[in-house]
């Protein structure tokens, strides 16, 4: 695969993963609208474990106060806060894994229709543009219950179908709750944590058992541009959500999915 294709996957990715307009459904249009052959799950994947150390070099103080609640739980401080937070990372994991398991299985190259695409980047973004001009903001990060846990860990699985977007469904879901918004973005955050590192794993697994340089090297290169520009897009969606909404993420979903919508049909 060319490395000005990897590189621009790569950046497409960084920027898309975390922002409420579906990455995987961007990394479906790239190669489509381009006309590049598909780069496949083996980058798709690698791209988005760049996301992963991005993601966690921003939320390292969230993580290191995990990790010490849980250490201290060990040491018999009991439960605290942190140690909450990280048992409905856990718990708000399960659902997708368990749906991600079946999908694979049955649908292992994924759903990679523009139509598709279409119609969930309209959908789900007229959605979230309503949700979020209703919902009244009362509640923070860490006034979650575990029912409120259990529904955005559902409300997940449908971003197992591109375009919906992971992190749009999961903010939609939290102001639905009515959390603040950089709260929504940053539980969203936390949440992909464990969703990235088993699909890199698995992913991982597979590249390593070919024993192909190449492609070790293209999904390295991968990581490591998504990893910068995903740092980047995070710094920026956060300063923006402490003084906005997410009317200018609603207003780019609805033109693509309009266009994508307008291509498959014939109109455009």
């Amino acid at each position: 695969m060319p490395i000005l294709h990897i590189v621009i996957l790569a950046l497409v990715q960084g920027v898309t993963e975390f922002l409420p307009i579906s990455s995987s459904g961007h990394l479906v249009l790239v190669p489509w609208l381009a006309g590049w052959p598909d780069q496949g799950l083996t980058i798709d994947v690698a791209v988005h474990v760049g996301t992963l150390g991005a993601v966690m070099a921003y939320l390292w103080r969230d993580i290191t106060a995990m990790l010490n609640g849980l250490w201290g739980m060990t040491k018999g401080k009991g439960v605290n806060a942190d140690v909450r937070l990280a048992f409905y990372l856990v718990l708000g994991t399960l659902p997708v894994i368990a749906v991600g398991f079946a999908m694979n299985k049955y649908i292992p190259g994924g759903i990679r229709s523009i139509e598709v695409i279409g119609w969930t980047t309209l959908g789900f973004g007229i959605l979230l543009w309503l949700v979020d001009r209703s919902s009244v903001t009362v509640r923070r990060m860490d006034h979650l219950k575990l029912s409120d846990i259990l529904m955005i860990g559902v409300s997940q699985c449908l971003a197992l179908i591109p375009g919906t977007s992971r992190s749009g469904i999961t903010m939609t879901t939290g102001r639905m709750l009515g959390m603040e918004r950089p709260d929504c973005a940053r539980f969203s955050m936390l949440l992909s944590i464990p969703v990235i590192v088993g699909a890199g794993v698995l992913k991982g697994l597979d590249l390593y058992q070919t024993g192909d340089p190449l492609q070790v090297h293209a999904a390295l290169t991968a990581a490591g541009f998504s990893f910068v520009s995903a740092l980047v897009a995070i710094a920026l969606m956060m300063a923006w959500l402490k003084r906005a909404s997410f009317t200018p993420f609603v207003l780019y979903r609805l033109g693509l999915g309009g266009v994508l919508l307008g291509i498959s049909y014939g109109l455009m």
